[in-house]
């Protein structure tokens, strides 16, 4: 059994240092970690006992080499994206990672070499130990194979049993590996062959069907009524105003005789109607009733009260929109004297001061799809996989319907993402500086030039100094640029923006990382400036909307290092993605402060209503952020903020913002947990099931 014990305390081995390596002291789960490794390692030492001694020295190196290559590049991932690596992205994203960010990734190797000569430790000294001993395994008894096989099989149903256990009871770690697969979560409770293994099953569930998943209880739910001002007859309105009567003539008459001085007349009421579109939803349950997710989906919309206009619908009517997703963009990334456009914009027209940026598995795609959707994302490159559903609720597809016509760019590749199959899909006209892997002939023309196509990052300014001739004398548009100048590495040697802007920051104190990081987005503030001077010119300006919000914040980043650029203290409820929306219009002089909790998802709703488009706010995760429903900031991992609560799932610490009394904080919490689930949910399904084209099938005619 000595092989048993070896192969088993190398997995333990590596598990503890990678953990201790990239989440320090932070608690894990290692019920299901022993019995993985038991498994695991059993195995391994019945196939290296099926060889004599040459043959099991060389499967003992393919093994045990193997299993450290997935720790050193889990390592290096991690360092680099706060994100494990999965299967999904080495598949499909592979090849362009690497053609596209070698430099990243040899940057992250370099900084995880003593992590990575830790776990090769073991492995080092093992092969020192059979040359010096001479120690050469011999082939195993058919009894002693029988025995480990049969320790494999109680270890693997030891860890089915964590699992069955874990979700009757109802922990967290069930949750988090069964029913709602979060790699990360798993990644750091449970250790890095877990979410290895979990990653492997959860590819299987998507190639075959759902593997092992619950669908969500529906929540109760408040159901929309008509306000009473809207429920009164004419007739008990008029009795309400007096007790006069009516002549011949029509005209109502005082009792008294002296008539009454004319009153100005009240302020129309404003229109709190129902942001909804005329579904059936009958239909729309009949359509649905063949598949338990659109089963679900169905029952959801219909349950669920929509938000309401407000005062602010339609107080953007008629304008142009520009909308940016800024690369690794942060609230600290704003200086009045480093950064002047982007600190009036962000202290001008809408001012909000609970904003959030969550981070999702795929980091930058997925923080584009948050922002141009409005759902929480499925796994991994959910923008890739829209780009073969009906994506009929995106902002393209409202202004288009005005004839409007819209543009998206990127000054990167245009294939990196499949971004030339998911823009398009979504509406725009999608061109880059860079074709990637695609075909002059076939991709050509969704090019556009720029003066330095290969600096990394590209410039921001640079492209749109390329593209604003293209729409800027359209009577109207609707325009969406992915920015690139904040990309992380950040640095004055690797990153071209922070070394073109680097004389600006030279004398600040900070260190070289907060330096080139403000540099780099110096870039992005020139292409802001550029884009008021050139709308200015126009004639556009004052009817013209720009709204800018990061992808996620510079992750790249230690804790340290981010919060010596923040000048504070950023480990509390949930302040890492604390960021800034900008949401502009040159004619609102007076700032608008919002206080509300608020986040990236909540974005297109809020939209939708300030540009006054008929919408369904059913059909999305987020809110409008100026109705009347309370704000909620959802993260991955399920933690969430609200107006009432910050909750930190990891690690488990609630913080009221509202006092409650115990009763009312347990019914809080679980209705709150509940529509969490329902959003994540609703989220999923509607990616997986392409559910906006049976939606629309029952829409009737909108009165």
């Amino acid at each position: 059994m000595i092989r048993l014990f070896i192969y088993t305390g190398i997995i333990i081995y590596m598990e503890v240092v990678f953990h201790l390596g990239n989440f320090g002291l932070q608690s894990c789960n290692p019920l299901f970690l022993i019995g993985l490794a038991v498994t695991i390692s059993s195995l391994q030492a019945l196939i290296g006992g099926c060889f004599g001694p040459k043959g099991e020295k060389r499967a003992f190196r393919i093994m045990v080499w193997t299993q450290y290559l997935v720790f050193a590049s889990q390592a290096v991932f991690y360092h680099i994206f706060r994100e494990p690596l999965r299967i999904t992205a080495i598949m499909v994203n592979g090849q362009d990672a690497l053609g596209s960010y070698w430099k990243e990734a040899l940057t992250g190797i370099l900084q995880t070499v003593p992590l990575l000569i830790l776990l090769a430790l073991p492995i080092i000294a093992l092969e020192i130990l059979r040359k010096v001993k001479k120690w050469e395994g011999r082939r195993l008894s058919v009894i002693q194979k029988l025995r480990l096989g049969l320790v494999s099989w109680a270890a693997l149903l030891y860890t089915v049993s964590c699992i069955l256990v874990g979700n009757m009871v109802g922990a967290d770690f069930s949750e988090e590996y069964r029913e709602y697969y979060d790699p990360a979560t798993v990644m750091r409770n449970m250790g890095v062959l877990a979410m290895v293994q979990r990653d492997g099953f959860y590819e299987i569930q998507n190639l075959v069907g759902s593997f092992a998943e619950t669908t969500p209880v529906l929540p109760v739910l408040a159901q929309d009524t008509e306000p009473e001002s809207e429920s009164k007859s004419p007739e008990s309105s008029e009795e309400s105003q007096g007790t006069g009567s009516t002549d011949a003539s029509g005209e109502t008459q005082s009792p008294e005789e002296t008539p009454l001085p004319e009153e100005s007349p009240a302020p129309p009421e404003p229109d709190t109607s129902p942001n909804v579109w005329n579904i059936d939803l009958e239909m729309l349950a009949g359509l649905s009733q063949n598949n338990k997710e659109t089963t679900w989906l169905s029952d959801y919309i219909a349950g669920l009260a929509p938000t309401r206009r407000n005062e602010y619908t339609g107080l953007f009517e008629g304008y142009n929109l520009i909308f940016l997703t800024a690369e690794g963009f942060s609230t600290y990334a704003v200086r009045e004297d480093l950064t002047p456009t982007l600190y009036k914009m962000l202290h001008s027209s809408f001012v909000f001061n609970n904003y959030y940026v969550p981070v999702w598995q795929t980091s930058t795609s997925d923080g584009e799809y948050v922002n141009c959707t409005g759902l929480i994302p499925d796994g991994q490159h959910s923008m890739r996989k829209s780009s073969a559903n009906n994506m009929a609720c995106s902002l393209p597809s409202f202004f288009s319907k005005e004839g409007v016509y819209c543009r998206a760019y990127h000054n990167n590749t245009l294939s990196y993402y499949d971004r030339h199959l998911s823009h398009p899909n979504l509406g725009y006209d999608f061109k880059a500086i860079k074709l990637g892997n695609l075909s002059e002939a076939e991709w050509g023309g969704q090019l556009f030039t720029v003066e330095h196509p290969n600096a990394w990052p590209g410039s921001d300014y640079e492209m749109m100094q390329s593209t604003i001739p293209e729409y800027i004398g359209d009577e109207r548009f609707h325009v969406y640029y992915m920015t690139v100048s904040g990309h992380m590495y950040y640095n004055f040697t690797g990153n071209q923006m922070s070394s073109w802007n680097r004389e600006a920051v030279e004398g600040l104190e900070l260190s070289e990382n907060a330096r080139a990081y403000l540099a780099c987005n110096i870039e992005l503030d020139k292409a802001l400036a550029y884009l008021l001077e050139q709308l200015e010119a126009a004639g556009k300006l004052e009817n013209t909307v720009i709204c800018l919000s990061a992808d996620h914040y510079p992750y790249c980043m230690s804790q340290d290092q981010y919060e010596e650029l923040a000048g504070e203290d950023l480990s509390n409820d949930m302040d890492l993605f604390r960021n800034s929306l900008i949401l502009w219009n040159a004619g609102i002089q007076d700032p608008i402060a919002v206080d509300k909790v608020c986040c990236s998802v909540d974005i297109l709703p809020t939209l939708l209503n300030l540009f006054g488009f008929e919408f369904d706010s059913r059909m999305y995760a987020g809110r409008d952020i100026f109705s009347d429903e309370e704000g909620l900031v959802i993260f991955k991992d399920k933690s969430f903020v609200s107006d009432t609560v910050a909750y930190n799932r990891s690690s488990k610490v609630t913080t009221w913002k509202k006092e409650l009394s115990e009763e009312e904080q347990e019914a809080y919490m679980e209705a709150k947990k509940a529509d969490v689930n329902c959003r994540y949910q609703f989220s999923a399904y509607i990616l997986r099931n392409n559910y906006y084209d049976i939606v629309e099938q029952c829409i009737s005619t909108k009165e």
